[in-house]
């Protein structure tokens, strides 16, 4: 079966014949966090006058990624784990489906897609925790520098360097798997995250969600944001006097 290609009414169908399938938090989620992981590069390339800028991106970073492992689970229908994991099996069976050009749509992630979501996730939250220990040998070092080793500090220093350009290579990747679905299938992955709608015909009776619980991510994210600062803030001097 090929990807169901997006109907021509009215550039791509009324906003009624498009369910949604991407929560508010889940979209706010994604962009924000391109934002910070642009910021984040940029500022690095930008020299040491902008260390404080890069580090502030991360903290963004790290706490996006905690907040979308929570809502992973607690989110709503396609922004939960369970719903959109899938064993090696399932996997292989879409790869080879893709391959052959014959790849049924998804209402949210593919199998595919959705080890990328994993993958990025993690690799993300140990670039952010890795700059919290980090020191450039020169003036700036991260919070969390004095609660481990000069020694353990360099590993993780160089850790956090090398991880960037696979975190990249990644993103490139991911970002192609986005064009090949629009310019193959039809399908506008990006539009759907600005919009958080689908197709009808992409999208099961069952798999529309009604509400996107935007109060419950905003407590969940003020949780993990003041956990951040208290790491970020009074850790170093927690550890400092210890």
């Amino acid at each position: 079966m090929t990807p169901t290609r997006q109907s021509d009414t009215g550039r791509g169908g009324a906003a009624e014949d498009e369910p949604r399938v991407w929560d508010l938090p889940v979209r706010i989620f994604h962009w924000t966090l391109v934002a910070a992981f642009l910021g984040a590069f940029v500022t690095d390339r930008m020299g040491v006058a902008y260390f404080r800028w890069h580090a502030r991106c991360g903290y963004v970073v790290l706490v996006l990624v905690a907040f979308r492992l929570v809502w992973g689970v607690v989110g709503t229908r396609h922004a939960r784990f369970r719903n959109f994991l899938r064993g090696p099996r399932a996997i292989l069976r879409y790869a080879l489906d893709v391959a052959r050009g014959r790849a049924e749509s998804h209402a949210g992630h593919n199998p595919l897609g959705a080890l990328m979501v994993v993958a990025l996730l993690l690799a993300l939250g140990v670039e952010a925790v890795s700059g919290l220990f980090g020191n450039d040998e020169i003036v700036d070092v991260g919070p969390l520098y004095g609660s481990v080793s000069e020694a353990l500090s360099l590993a993780l220093t160089s850790l956090h360097r090398r991880l960037f350009y696979w975190i990249a290579a990644a993103v490139a990747l991911h970002v192609a798997a986005v064009l090949a679905h629009r310019l193959l299938g039809g399908e506008r992955l990006i539009r759907a995250m600005i919009t958080g709608r689908k197709p009808q015909a992409s999208v099961g009776p069952q798999d529309a969600i009604q509400g996107s619980r935007t109060w419950l991510a905003a407590a969940v994210v003020a949780v993990i944001a003041a956990v951040v600062v208290w790491v970020v803030d009074v850790a170093p001097i927690v550890f400092a006097n210890n």
